[in-house]
């Protein structure tokens, strides 16, 4: 399978299972007695967990001290600012904000981009972009289940967007040394580093959930959270930084609201509409018409053809 291939694949499937986390993270805090971010805390402990155990399986890769530091600042931008600030941020505001706000993150993504990668802001880019946002605030806007009520804060909303952009430098930073690691590498030691620096907030947090409150079923959502949303979608995220350029890569974020308002329409939770159907043709446009813009190699060689020529 070529590399790209696999990117894509690694990053779809990663975008389908967050958006199926949507809900299931929703019910959880609804009815299982657990605070937000001691779920956001126990996703990191356990995907920590996880993550050493994976790496009993896989080749031992020796770190240097810089490797390490590396590590510390993609683990803060990644993990630690990116969960809790949207996190916290969707405590004080309304959903549907919080929902917009993180539509930016392809925009932001590209931006940084072309600053700090020098990758070119095309026609196509900008327009897949462009039509790739309107097709996720098309759905947010009209979707029972993503558009609830709720209290508008300026506090949540920069929390939002400040989740949005660590989320978008961590991808564009951290992608040539992500290239050179093992995805289990490379997450054992970034969950790690979160669980360290959470650990003030998060063990008070976990301490006070009542344990008789959770059922078998919140325990099996709990468990997808953590295997699923977390270990497995964080296993297959280097995948796609690997093989798939920045912006491209988190086009892919436009497909959650998609797969998650269809799993509530499934639950009975939302209802069905032509503005559903236009929104997800609009995503997926939008993501085919990124991927065919061109990078900076492909600029750059077909310069150097026609300098040959």
């Amino acid at each position: 399978m070529k590399g790209a291939s696999k990117g894509h694949i690694a990053i779809l499937t990663t975008n389908i299972i967050f958006g199926i986390n949507i809900v299931i993270a929703k019910n959880v805090l609804s009815n299982g007695n657990i605070d937000a971010l001691a779920l956001t805390y126990f996703r990191m402990l356990g995907a920590t967990l996880a993550f050493w155990i994976a790496s009993l399986f896989v080749k031992r890769e020796k770190l240097s001290i810089k490797d390490f530091v590396i590590l510390f600042f993609a683990s803060l931008l990644g993990i630690v600012i990116n969960q809790t600030s949207f996190i916290v941020g969707l405590k004080t505001t309304s959903p549907i904000d919080a929902s917009l706000i993180i539509t930016l993150t392809p925009i932001l993504t590209m931006l940084i981009s072309a600053a700090y990668l020098k990758e070119p802001i095309t026609s196509k880019k900008i327009i897949g972009v462009f039509i790739g946002c309107l097709g996720a605030v098309i759905l947010i806007l009209s979707s029972k289940y993503l558009n609830v009520s709720g209290t508008r804060s300026w506090l949540g909303n920069s929390l939002c967007f400040l989740s949005s952009l660590a989320y978008a430098c961590y991808l564009v930073f951290f992608r040539d040394f992500i290239k050179t690691k093992h995805p289990v590498t490379l997450m054992k030691w970034m969950f790690l580093f979160s669980v360290i620096m959470l650990l003030p907030i998060g063990i008070p947090k976990i301490s006070a959930v009542d344990i008789s409150s959770i059922n078998t079923i919140i325990g099996v959502e709990i468990l997808y959270v953590v295997l699923m949303a977390t270990f497995l979608t964080y296993l297959l995220i280097p995948i796609g930084q690997k093989n798939l350029r920045p912006t491209t890569l988190t086009m892919y974020n436009y497909l959650q609201p998609i797969i998650a308002a269809v799993l509530a329409i499934f639950l009975g939770q939302d209802i069905f509409g032509i503005e559903k159907v236009l929104a997800a043709v609009l995503v997926f446009l939008g993501v085919y018409v990124v991927t065919k813009s061109k990078s900076r190699q492909q600029i750059e060689e077909e310069s150097k053809a026609k300098s040959n020529s």
